[in-house]
């Protein structure tokens, strides 16, 4: 993330800003917004304590406190810090979320309260509080605001259960959305925190989009984590493969034992080959090589040793041989006079 260049020192202005009011008033705003030599915000019930009043006067005290600061000369003597930072606002979209908009300001804890104490003195600033579809998230457009949260709801929408969407596809989709919009938001950075602002979209390990009730979004066990891996492979692979991949992607230890036995156990994967699994959803037949000739016969009929071994193949990394072996088993196949092979 790009280091942030403002001209003015927050803890500066919110100390000018705190010295109008009374000391009790400031030891409030202090404690409450976390403004002191120790981060920690504390609760309107633990302040209360402190001064032996109701939580609901220590709100009062912190709403009037507040007001008086938006009503001082000092606060208007302030203007180009609040000029500054909706400036900010505006250039990493106008409608950032909460968590975003303070690391992109600083890592630091206690500089990230002074930060967050500024935008809500600022009258312009304007702060949702997070639901269910939404984050924290702080803008200054009321307008862009809406239009951004209508097109965050038409994706997830267009998103089904489980399907994954690769980032550029979903940022393109987002653009096309929005392209009568300023030309100063259509950039891929922005898009993203747009993006991020959603609690109903997310993006997994591996930079795909979905719907976060998606496992394949909040991935939670091996078995998904080994879904993704084969996904992202895009053709079969040894389970050993799969398990060094987990690790390398998920930063999670995957005993190679471990990996293969579950995706013996999943009915997402089909072992296609010695060691080799590939997702169902790609077409594969689940079964050994006797099962799939079985279902070969049953829905393509009788068909000539040739036919059956070229079909086989594209559903099993095994020798000619072992077609062969499983087809002369008279259990389960008979040759017919006109040379095809029947199920019985």
């Amino acid at each position: 993330m790009e280091k942030v260049n403002l001209s003015f020192k927050p803890k500066e202005v919110t100390k000018r800003l705190l010295s109008i009011l009374t000391k009790r008033a400031q030891d409030v705003l202090v404690n409450r917004y976390g403004l002191g030599a120790k981060p920690a915000k504390l609760t309107l019930d633990a302040i209360g304590k402190k001064y032996s009043i109701t939580r609901e006067r220590v709100r009062q005290i912190e709403n009037h406190s507040l007001i008086s600061i938006r009503k001082s000369k000092t606060y208007k003597d302030s203007e180009p810090v609040f000029v500054e930072l909706k400036e900010l606002l505006l250039t990493l979209g106008g409608l950032v979320s909460e968590k975003d908009l303070l690391n992109h300001f600083s890592k630091d804890q206690s500089t990230q309260n002074h930060f967050h104490f500024l935008l809500v003195v600022g009258e312009e600033f304007k702060r949702e509080k997070e639901d269910e579809e939404f984050k924290h998230r702080w803008y200054v457009d009321s307008q862009l605001s809406e239009r951004i949260k209508n097109t965050l709801r038409k994706l997830y929408a267009k998103l089904s259960d489980d399907e994954l969407v690769f980032e550029g596809d979903l940022i393109s989709s987002f653009l096309e959305e929005v392209k009568d919009l300023n030309e100063k938001y259509k950039n891929e950075e922005v898009v993203k925190r747009w993006l991020s602002v959603s609690h109903k979209i997310g993006k997994n390990p591996l930079g795909e989009w979905g719907r976060t009730s998606s496992s394949n979004v909040n991935a939670k066990g091996m078995r998904d984590f080994a879904f993704l891996v084969i996904r992202k492979h895009g053709s079969p692979i040894h389970f050993k493969e799969v398990a060094k991949a987990i690790t390398q992607y998920f930063n999670r230890k995957a005993h190679i034992a471990t990996t293969h036995n579950e995706l013996i156990k999943d009915p997402r994967f089909v072992q296609v080959g010695r060691g080799l699994y590939a997702l169902r959803e790609w077409g594969y037949m689940p079964g050994v090589v006797k099962d799939v000739i079985k279902k070969i016969i049953e829905k393509d009929g009788p068909l000539v040793k040739e036919k059956i071994v070229e079909k086989v193949l594209k559903e099993r990394y095994v020798k000619e041989n072992t077609i062969l072996v499983n087809l002369q088993n008279p259990k389960y196949f008979r040759r017919g006079k006109d040379g095809k092979y029947y199920n019985l």
